[in-house]
């Protein structure tokens, strides 16, 4: 398969302001949901999504955790520079080793206000366990995508992640336009998060509550978690006309052998991925599973944005084939997980492998994310969105959810 001809102009539509929603419900499963089942479209409340879901299906959820990304520091001049802390350099690019290390580390960092820090030291006071910590950043270089190299150090023997949690501020999207609350500090995070590293929320799982989990279980949908972490990629608007010559982001994910077990074990059963991430990530084990059997002789630990349209040799494999190959070289080399990156760009023309259906939220107009989702249900994107936007559903990362099933 070719990378499909693809015009952006053609995943556009217009989203008032008012409709990108600024903060959460008072409870979580209490938004909307829009639901297109076998082509009919629906209008239900989230608390009641199980009602739509086949006993015995499979819902995967991603379980990464929203790190206090945002460190604000103030020079002595009274300047604030931001600090953003995107993704670990040393002495470890594996996140969630990342998290664990203890001082000094290095990461790839965005900086507001950049111009005013060229050099020398920022240093912050914070509190950790009622211990007074002094944290300190120093530039160390810049990157050719606009980012910077910054080195971090503290004292008292600390993980980074514990840094972070006492120094960090919650990464709210750019759409939400305002500062970051106390209510965030929850709400930006589903009840499931344990995986330290995203920058942003997986926001189709913030919809899900203790008693919307039970339904499932009620119900007979098995749960199973893998884990991507989000990068602030997510919001990178396709700057092309052209969707050949747009760049998609890389992100990490982690799918450990027994989850690859049991979704071998349920084919052909029905399978929900809760939000886009997880959709990523299952296709993504499928082509990592391909590239094992087409290039046996490496390990395979990437996927590139178009190897789904240019892949060779056995582009047809099926599923159960690819999850074997990935679980027979686990067992070979003794790893009970597999970490990888990807960067798989879904789009019209793409075939699904893993999923049967998905939880998300409203994506923006002209994103990757909304042609994934007209990936999965063709032109019936147009009608959903248009009837969202006509009933007052809201938008975005605190906004209401979508249900799509084949």
């Amino acid at each position: 398969m070719m990378i499909p001809e693809i015009n952006i102009e053609d995943y556009a539509y217009d989203l008032p302001t008012d409709r990108i929603a600024q903060h959460p419900l008072p409870e979580r499963d209490a938004s909307r949901l829009i639901c297109s089942v076998g082509g009919l479209i629906r209008e239900e409340t989230f608390n009641n999504i199980a009602n739509y879901l086949e006993p015995g299906s499979m819902m995967v959820f991603n379980n990464t955790r929203v790190i206090r990304a945002r460190l604000i520091f103030q020079k002595a001049s009274g300047t604030h520079i931001e600090v953003f802390c995107l993704e670990p350099i040393k002495p470890t690019r594996e996140i969630n080793q990342a998290f664990q290390q203890d001082s000094p580390v290095t990461w790839k960092c965005l900086i507001g206000n950049a111009k005013r820090w060229k050099s020398g030291m920022l240093t912050m006071e914070i509190t950790v366990s009622r211990a007074d910590v002094t944290l300190h950043a120093e530039r160390t270089g810049d990157m050719d995508d606009g980012t910077f190299s910054v080195l971090f150090s503290w004292d008292g023997g600390l993980r980074f992640g514990e840094v972070l949690e006492a120094a960090g501020r919650i990464p709210l999207p750019p759409y939400i336009s305002r500062e970051d609350e106390a209510e965030d500090i929850l709400r930006y995070q589903t009840i499931y998060a344990h995986q330290e590293g995203s920058v942003a929320a997986p926001t189709a799982g913030l919809h899900f509550t203790s008693n919307v989990m039970e339904s499932l279980s009620k119900r007979n949908i098995l749960k199973e978690q893998v884990t991507l972490h989000v990068g602030l990629g997510t919001f990178r608007p396709v700057s092309t006309t052209n969707l050949s010559e747009h760049v998609m982001h890389q992100e990490q994910i982690i799918v450990e052998a027994g989850t690859i077990r049991h979704l071998l074990a349920h084919i052909p059963n029905p399978v929900i991925a809760v939000g886009t991430t997880s959709v990523r990530t299952l296709e993504s084990l499928y082509w990592l599973g391909v590239r094992q059997i087409n290039h046996p002789e490496s390990s395979p630990t990437d996927i590139g944005q178009w190897d789904p349209y240019i892949e060779t040799g056995n582009p047809l494999i099926p599923v159960e084939v690819a999850l074997q190959a990935l679980l027979l070289r686990m067992e070979r080399t003794r790893v009970t997980h597999i970490t990888a990156s990807t960067r798989l760009m879904i789009i019209p023309g793409y075939r699904f492998r893993m999923i049967t259906g998905m939880v998300t939220n409203f994506h923006q107009p002209r994103s990757t994310l909304l042609m994934l989702i007209a990936a999965f249900l063709g032109e019936k994107w147009k009608e959903v969105y248009q009837q969202a936007i006509r009933n007052g559903f809201r938008f975005l990362s605190y906004g209401d959810s979508c249900l799509f099933l084949h």
